[in-house]
């Protein structure tokens, strides 16, 4: 069995081209593999509440010394750090907002990059104080840009910080392995968005084939 996170972070909805591309998705894997679980978190519409001075105290307070207040202060972290433990796939709908992350998605990056459940820390210890603390999981991203080019290598790389920085966090707590398929064109509003959507959703398609694949093969 595979427990998959579906998050989806675009303000948008029945226009949302990510969450188009990550319905898409989901609704391929559990074709084939219909008795697999899917954990659904719309940070879109539900966005987690910002990083303020009494989390970051509450998280830096180890568990046992920690207050009411600062439980009840991390209670949704909790819960968006229970999600991503569960889980074996992560498939985030990610759009591209002023070439970074929307505001949502950004919101619960803070949430669940926490010490002493996503990541160790220690500063005594000898080389490096930081270590990740999961493993084994699986990072689907699919994104949708206004504009062309912002793959690796491509004429406007170097302003996508939308894959490059979910990578690094990503990366950060121990979850390396990870792809990213992404509609271009939307601003253009023209032929040219549907063919760049069609041609996600094939992709999409095949890495599902792919993936669903493997599954079966490590059960």
């Amino acid at each position: 069995m595979t427990t998959i996170l579906h998050i989806d972070s675009s303000a948008r909805l029945g226009r949302s081209h990510t969450r188009r591309l990550s319905a898409c998705f989901v609704e391929a894997w559990l074709a084939r593999r219909p008795h697999d679980t899917v954990i659904r978190r719309d940070v879109g519409l539900e966005p987690p509440p910002p990083v303020t001075e009494a989390w970051i105290a509450a998280a830096f307070t180890k568990p046992e010394r920690r207050t009411p207040e600062m439980r009840a202060t991390l209670a949704v972290s909790d819960a968006l750090v229970d999600e991503l433990e569960r889980a074996d796939l992560i498939v985030a709908g990610v759009p591209m907002y002023n070439f970074g992350l929307p505001a949502q998605m950004k919101a619960w990056v803070d949430n669940i990059v926490r010490v002493g459940r996503t990541f160790g820390f220690d500063r005594s210890r000898p080389g490096e104080p930081y270590w990740p603390m999961l493993s084994g999981k699986r990072l689907v991203m699919l994104g949708a840009r206004g504009d062309w080019g912002y793959g690796p290598g491509e004429r406007i790389a170097g302003l996508n910080h939308v894959e490059p920085h979910l990578q690094t966090v990503f990366r950060y707590i121990g979850i390396t392995d990870a792809v990213s398929i992404a509609a271009e064109y939307d601003e253009f509003a023209d032929e040219r968005i549907q063919q760049s959507l069609q041609a996600a959703e094939a992709e999409i398609d095949r890495l599902v084939a792919r993936m669903t694949a493997e599954a079966q093969a490590a059960a």
